[in-house]
């Protein structure tokens, strides 16, 4: 062979050879640089997706959080809209979210509205779900909106679903303080379900039975109460929010009307610029006796048009004023009915209406209105229940006993009390009427500290209304127990409580058998 040849071939082997190593290099090269791409790929999207997702309760979401809890929603969103542009990964503006949507449906009840929304809590519970699990918001965020979305469900009559987002709730809200028991917010909300779990009706306990809740008096309001106590920043965040449902509870469930009063005036609550507040003084007001400290509230709110709008305060005054039998209460009575879009208290409107044309002894328009009674509203309040049922009856109450129901309930007990001096069960034709009056006399004389003319008038309406319809018979055992407990008897004050409980089938039933529960629990430091 000729060398020149064997350098040729010699040549031609070490460029395949070559080109053979380059092959194969670039291959494994390639591989390797795309594997490293890949890893790198999914660490950032790993990253993003992280980034996308993260609950960031930062200064932008504590103001927007702080205007929608004083009813400025429409800034509040401003500034929830804000900041999605400014940190589109934080998921806490969503979260904010669902209160505005709660507010306007809870109190609005516009059923347009609730369409419109109703998808909302979905969509946000899912959205939550793709934040960190090691998050003690993760849970948190979740429990508060089943809550809320549990309240919305009541106010438009979806009460079975309602039970359900109250159980998702509470599960959630008790496993998310055994994950992050240094989480204080979770004290806010658990002690709130707490204390409604324990005072559940015998009415609906088949349905805490079946949705497995228990609460606890005692412990739910000791919750709040350490939360209240408590100066940390997250703590101090959510202070209004747990203060409105502190001060319902202590109300409602513990019966310390006056402490409430007393805790709004030492706290120097703003009850002009915050409109939870503001309702809160003024509902708790009409309902605690104090029309005249309720009027003053909900004259001096602000009226700036940033506040949400909502019929509300025309209920709300429309009360104090026919609580004084005033000439004017027919306004704001009538106002709330042509503005509201809901159904609660809508029958017991239009029966005050009807009462408020029959105290004036215009017949015709009051029984315009009692006809209106079976047209509107629903049956999901024990008031509308109540109204529904005397405008089937078509009977008129005796109008001076009226008038002295609602001069006590708006706070006037002189007045009230002098209308019923002199008289007696004799001055009274009808049955109900008789013991009305006795029930009438003893919630007056108790109101005025003249507690045995009290227990000998509840003894009287006790002893002959155990069996009847109406509810005064009930009442008076409430009351009476109420006596007993702040006089010390526990045991005699767990005996007229329980006298309540037992009385069946009459007006109010459940709220008074819940206030009676409550009554035992107390008693027994429950």
């Amino acid at each position: 062979m000729h060398t020149g040849n064997i350098h040729q071939n010699l040549r031609t082997f070490g460029e395949k050879k070559l080109l053979i190593f380059s092959s194969g290099f670039m291959k494994k090269y390639l591989f390797i640089f795309y594997k490293i791409l890949f890893l790198l790929s999914l660490s950032f999207f790993s990253f993003s997706s992280f980034a996308q997702k993260n609950f960031d309760f930062n200064n932008n979401c504590q103001l927007a959080y702080k205007e929608i809890i004083k009813l400025k929603l429409s800034s509040g969103q401003q500034m929830l809209d804000a900041e999605k542009k400014l940190h589109p990964d934080n998921l806490i503006p969503y979260f904010l979210e669902n209160y505005i949507d709660f507010f306007i449906l809870f109190f609005n009840e516009d059923p347009a509205a609730f369409k419109l929304k109703e998808n909302n809590e979905e969509k946000r519970l899912q959205l939550m779900s793709k934040g960190s699990e090691l998050s003690p918001y993760y849970l948190f965020t979740k429990s508060v909106i089943h809550f809320q979305w549990a309240a919305i469900k009541i106010k438009f009559g979806n009460n079975w679903d309602a039970g359900w987002e109250f159980r998702k709730s509470f599960i959630q809200g008790k496993e998310n303080q055994e994950k992050f028991p240094t989480f204080l917010p979770n004290a806010m909300l658990n002690g709130t379900m707490q204390v409604v779990a324990g005072t559940i009706p015998d009415g609906y306990k088949w349905l805490s039975n079946l949705l497995g809740i228990k609460g606890s008096i005692k412990g739910g309001m000791a919750q709040l109460e350490r939360f209240l106590s408590q100066t940390e920043s997250s703590a101090s965040l959510y202070r209004d929010e747990s203060i409105f449902y502190y001060l319902y509870l202590k109300f409602y469930i513990e019966n310390k009307k006056e402490d409430v009063f007393t805790f709004i005036e030492k706290n120097k609550l703003d009850v002009i610029n915050n409109h939870l507040f503001t309702y809160l003084g003024a509902n708790l007001g009409i309902n605690g006796q104090r029309s005249d400290y309720a009027k003053n509230i909900l004259l001096s709110k602000n009226n700036s048009p940033e506040y949400f709008e909502m019929p509300m305060w025309d209920l709300e005054m429309g009360y104090v004023k026919f609580n004084h039998l005033d000439n004017d209460a027919d306004i704001f009575l009538k106002n709330f009915i042509e503005k509201f879009k809901g159904k609660f208290y809508v029958k017991d409107v239009l029966q005050k209406l009807s009462w408020f044309y029959y105290l004036q002894n215009n017949l015709q328009k009051a029984n315009e209105y009692r006809a209106l009674i079976l047209k509107k509203g629903s049956f999901e309040t024990e008031a509308d229940k109540q109204a529904q049922k005397e405008a089937i009856a078509a009977k008129w109450p005796d109008k001076l006993l009226l008038k002295a129901r609602l001069l006590n309930d708006g706070g006037d007990f002189n007045e009230a009390l002098k209308l019923l001096q002199g008289k007696s069960s004799a001055d009274f034709v009808l049955p109900a009427d008789k013991l009305e009056f006795a029930y009438r006399l003893g919630r007056i004389y108790d109101d005025t500290n003249r507690k045995e003319e009290a227990l000998a008038a509840y003894l009287t309406a006790i002893k002959t209304g155990a069996q009847s319809k109406e509810y005064y018979a009930a009442r008076a055992a409430l009351q009476t127990g109420y006596i007993y407990e702040k006089s010390g008897d526990k045991i005699t004050a767990c005996t007229y409580f329980q006298k309540c409980i037992d009385m069946k089938d009459h007006d109010y039933k459940n709220s008074l058998d819940q206030k009676a529960k409550a009554g035992i629990a107390r008693c027994k430091n429950e």
